[in-house]
């Protein structure tokens, strides 16, 4: 029992012992990101698998740009869930054998029950996207990572002062996390079964 309790007394202490310089070094990097967007308490800056614990502020851009798609796909995958859960569909056909967009259900059963002439047509459409539309096309007035307007839209973007954008990118960028989190949530309780109780058919 002594020796237990020993035992006990040494990880206590070596738990409260100073870090070592490795994890000093460690910190420091990410210093260098701390003031970044999106690094806002209670987490402050994040990165607990040291993706970027180089400093190396390319590899933070790009992590930061393929943050944001994931976080604007994710927010559009929850709403499209809930919608056809709640049985709002397009009006028609998805088919010419008379196969109905309401037929298909929602979740993970919809996503099977698309003809693969569908899956082809969506799988083109989202290549499309990201080859020629959603990028960053350089010298055509973006201001940020993320920013794909190139020229055509504002929606009043310009409007606002630079507090008031920062503020909104970093409301997205949040949203977005959230959507990432929530959209994996719903489609693991739909595999489940868990989320019937609450859309049954």
């Amino acid at each position: 029992m002594k020796s237990a309790i020993f035992a006990f007394l040494i990880a206590t202490a070596a738990a409260f012992a100073p870090a070592k310089d490795a994890a000093r070094t460690s910190v420091a990097t990410n210093m260098a990101f701390e003031n970044e967007l999106g690094a806002q308490a209670p987490l402050g800056f994040f990165d607990p698998l040291g993706l970027v614990a180089d400093g190396d502020q390319e590899k933070f851009d790009r992590l930061r740009y393929v943050e944001i798609k994931h976080g604007r796909i994710c927010m559009l995958g929850v709403v499209g869930y809930l919608v056809n859960a709640a049985g709002i569909y397009l009006p028609g056909d998805i088919d010419y054998s008379g196969t109905k967009f309401s037929d298909l259900g929602y979740g993970w059963d919809a996503s099977f029950a698309v003809p693969v002439a569908g899956a082809l047509q969506v799988f083109a459409f989202v290549g499309f996207l990201e080859l020629a539309i959603m990028k960053n096309i350089e010298g055509t007035g973006n201001e940020h990572i993320g920013d794909f307007r190139n020229g055509f839209i504002d929606f009043g973007w310009d409007s606002f002062d630079e507090e008031t954008k920062l503020q909104k990118r970093a409301i997205e960028l949040n949203k977005g996390r959230a959507a990432q989190m929530g959209l994996l949530g719903l489609m693991v309780h739909d595999k489940l079964g868990n989320v019937e109780d609450f859309f049954p058919n």
